[in-house]
């Protein structure tokens, strides 16, 4: 029988009924039900990667959801959704524990979910951003630094962390380049009450990700991803491959942007869920290099919840600080 890792409390983890302060990130076309509820039992909360569905749809994937696990999860959206309103009641309605986004008007988000039960963590590029989103009510805030892979700002983690911190009262989730249990001791270690991972959730037994996407990442080192789409005004990191290099050579040569949004619709969709990651955008972050299997979401909940408590028990005895 495996013994499983003693529960770690913090503010998330209270907060939001898990025993584990680690949430997964939302991923379209990656975080559906079945590894949404795989990492919710497996300790930590699971989001559901909704941005590229309607009400109707979202509605039908937290019931599947729901299908596999009793235990708390989350949904991303995104407010430029026409849709927004509907998906918004539905969140309300089948009550799931909280909303992540990182696009339009948090406070429309705020004053919408609030009132049903519903908390809301957007997830933020700045400081500014993290300070505006505990003005408007967030219940927390997940701040990005720009290891991360999908949809980037320019801080890293690293700085950004304590320099929110330092602004904010409401509870702080790190995310951007923490793939194990020393990231998420180094993530603590400069504010952090959580984490979330993104990348290192894609490659796992129960995550619906492509054969083919999977091993790019397992494949790729630590120089290998780039930042496309920055003249679109949305840049994403992004695995280098066919794709990507044809995406920076049009941008390089004075493409407009609108151009490059239409080149690169559609290629998120085409790596994960075709499979195609030759051709296709291969979202995943700086932290790629550190992924080397394909555990169960249980395995790696314990694997990184064990390697934090060994991590900070040997700093705490000195041994990796002079």
């Amino acid at each position: 029988m495996v013994i499983r890792e003693p529960a770690l409390k913090t503010r998330v983890s209270e907060l939001l009924g898990i025993e584990y302060p680690v949430l997964q990130g939302a991923m379209a076309w990656v975080s559906y039900a079945p590894l949404v509820a795989a990492v919710s039992n497996a300790g930590g909360l699971g989001i559901i990667g909704g941005t590229i569905f309607n009400a109707e749809r979202m509605l039908a994937e937290i019931r599947a959801v729901r299908a596999l696990t009793d235990r708390p999860f989350g949904a991303n959206i995104t407010s430029l959704h026409t849709d927004i309103k509907p998906m918004l009641e539905v969140l309300i309605q089948e009550k799931v524990l909280l909303a992540t986004y990182g696009t339009g008007n948090p406070r429309e988000i705020i004053e919408t979910l609030k009132p049903g039960g519903v908390m809301s963590f957007p997830v933020v590029p700045t400081v500014k951003a993290a300070m505006a989103a505990e003005a408007d009510g967030a219940d927390g805030v997940i701040v990005s630094g720009c290891e991360a892979g999908g949809h980037v700002g320019q801080l890293t983690t690293m700085a950004l962390v304590p320099q929110a911190r330092d602004k904010l009262k409401i509870p702080l989730v790190a995310a951007g380049g923490i793939a194990d249990g020393r990231g998420m001791a180094a993530a603590f270690a400069l504010g952090a009450e959580a984490i979330q991972m993104g990348t290192r959730f894609i490659v796992t037994r129960e995550s619906p990700a492509h054969p083919k996407a999977k091993a790019k990442i397992l494949e790729a080192g630590a120089e290998d991803t780039v930042v496309t789409g920055n003249i679109t005004g949305l840049p994403v990191r992004v695995i280098r491959n066919r794709m990507a290099e044809q995406f920076l050579n049009l941008e390089s040569t004075g493409r407009s942007p609108l151009m490059a949004k239409i080149f690169g619709a559609g290629k998120m969709k085409q790596a994960f869920l075709d499979g195609d990651a030759d051709d296709g955008s291969v979202m995943a972050g700086q932290i790629s290099g550190l992924v080397h299997d394909e555990p169960s979401c249980e395995e790696l909940m314990q694997r990184t919840i064990g390697e934090f408590r060994e991590t900070c028990k040997a700093m705490a005895q000195n041994q990796r600080c002079p």
